[in-house]
């Protein structure tokens, strides 16, 4: 790899004797890995190779899964760069928390806190670039998460109608991306010597954002996947010394990893309480993560919020028609009804179940607020695709496993042919392979009608 003249020379002054490992190891194979969602564990461990566990990441494999695996389009999985995975580990959401996920896209470390939440408290994962946020909700929608947000707005505009709101939040900060070049090469390109410092300047307004956001006594986490001091040790020294109800916590360092550098910023010891993850050290890209605490008895927001959003979202509730229809289609697809209908919310024609957190919604850009069932047309229901990949496959009245060629025919947007009917009335079903739900269908005598999402056909 063609590195930078002025990257090779820096870190060579950096890291001195380790600069030689370091600068080789940009030649080597970037790391893969994959989580598995502990909602499908049983599932999905006999499909994959679990022979190489990551240590410090539960349900954490090193090893690569393709797009169209089972595995992967039925939510089973989550592929992510190993030393990333860390960063979900450290900020370690307890089931019932309000957690706020700021710069979230493509959605791994918000999968990971999902996860985590086990479907009580509420995820909220924002991200301000509108197409990455696109990808963050299909992800989100993909790994079957139930009480989670996605939003679509700039930190500040999030702190101007949030304060004080979360428990815990996460700000994996976009950066000058060192850690992407093995993955990404064409990023060298734009690294130059002074992109680090531009890059802190950034991640010091959206932290203000996020402290403003943070309940007293609630947790911050701090994450990069660059190796820059200017933006790793020198902005968690900027955080300490700017505001004092902040104290910085200890990460626990597994084999390979190794603490933050306190004299690359102002020598404050509690910064090697962070962590540092180097490509020539452990199996992975790199990151750093640093982890705060806010003093309980912090009163105010630290910081105002320069900017308010102007976007409305209003969620109505459905008509007494509307919710007689939605009544027929649950009691034709499902055993037993599995939604909390005191959350169900209307948007224009879109169902969704939401969660009862105390987040209020007016001002914020919503692009998914908890799980999406459907849509309303003439005297119908449709079902989302969220059904398939979320609720329990036995909660289906109507189950059908596939061979591999009927799965790979279904994932193209093909109808299937049955050899008998299943249902004697036209019925949604749920389809399955490798007894893993991934899609819906639309059971009519002998056929199944595609309802595979277009954007997802392959």
């Amino acid at each position: 790899m063609n590195l930078p003249d002025a990257f090779i020379e820096k870190y060579q002054q950096l890291l001195g004797a380790q600069s030689t490992a370091f600068i080789t190891s940009f030649n080597q194979p970037a790391g893969k890995g994959f989580r598995i969602n502990p909602t499908k564990l049983d599932a999905v461990k006999p499909l994959v190779n679990t022979k190489a566990p990551i240590a410090y990441v539960e349900n954490g494999y090193y090893g690569a899964i393709r797009g169209r695996d089972i595995v992967h389009t039925s939510g089973g999985v989550y592929s992510q760069e190993p030393s990333a995975m860390y960063v979900g580990a450290v900020v370690q959401a307890n089931p019932g928390e309000m957690v706020l996920d700021l710069c979230a896209a493509p959605g791994g470390k918000s999968t990971h806190i999902g996860s985590q939440l086990a479907g009580e408290g509420l995820l909220v994962a924002n991200e301000i670039n509108p197409k990455r946020a696109k990808v963050l909700a299909e992800n989100i929608e993909r790994f079957g998460l139930r009480n989670t947000v996605v939003t679509n707005n700039s930190p500040e505009q999030l702190a101007a109608v949030w304060p004080q709101k979360f428990d815990k939040i996460l700000v994996d900060a976009p950066c000058s991306g060192e850690g992407m070049f093995r993955k990404d090469p064409e990023a060298t390109k734009y690294w130059h010597t002074t992109y680090p410092a531009e890059c802190a300047r950034r991640q010091k307004d959206i932290l203000q954002s996020a402290l403003t956001m943070l309940k007293p006594g609630g947790t911050l986490v701090y994450s990069t996947c660059t190796f820059s001091p200017e933006e790793d040790e020198q902005v968690m020294a900027w955080l300490l010394a700017t505001y004092p109800s902040l104290t910085a916590q200890t990460i626990e360092k597994f084999p390979g990893m190794v603490a933050a550098n306190p004299t690359w910023a102002d020598g404050n010891p509690d910064i090697q309480k962070a962590v540092r993850l180097w490509p020539h050290l452990i199996r992975g890209e790199g990151h750093f993560i640093a982890k705060f605490q806010l003093a309980s008895n912090t009163t105010a927001p630290i910081a105002l919020a320069k900017k308010t959003p102007k976007k409305q979202q209003v969620n109505g509730q459905p008509t007494k028609a509307q919710m007689a229809i939605f009544n027929d289609f649950v009691a034709q697809t499902f055993k037993q009804d599995p939604f909390t209908w005191g959350h169900l919310k209307l948007q224009g024609v879109y169902l969704h179940e939401v969660s009862d957190a105390d987040l209020p919604l007016q001002g914020v850009k919503v692009l998914r607020n908890g799980l999406n069932l459907g849509t309303f047309k003439k005297n119908r229901f449709e079902p989302d695709h969220d059904l398939a990949v979320t609720l329990p496959q036995n909660s289906f009245k109507v189950q059908h496993e596939v061979d591999e060629v009927a799965y790979q025919q279904y994932l193209h947007g093909d109808i299937l042919t049955l050899p008998k009917p299943i249902a004697d009335h036209k019925v949604f079903g749920l389809l399955t392979h490798e007894d893993l739900g991934f899609a819906l269908g639309k059971f009519v005598n002998q056929q199944v009608k595609n309802f595979y999402p277009k954007g997802l056909r392959q």
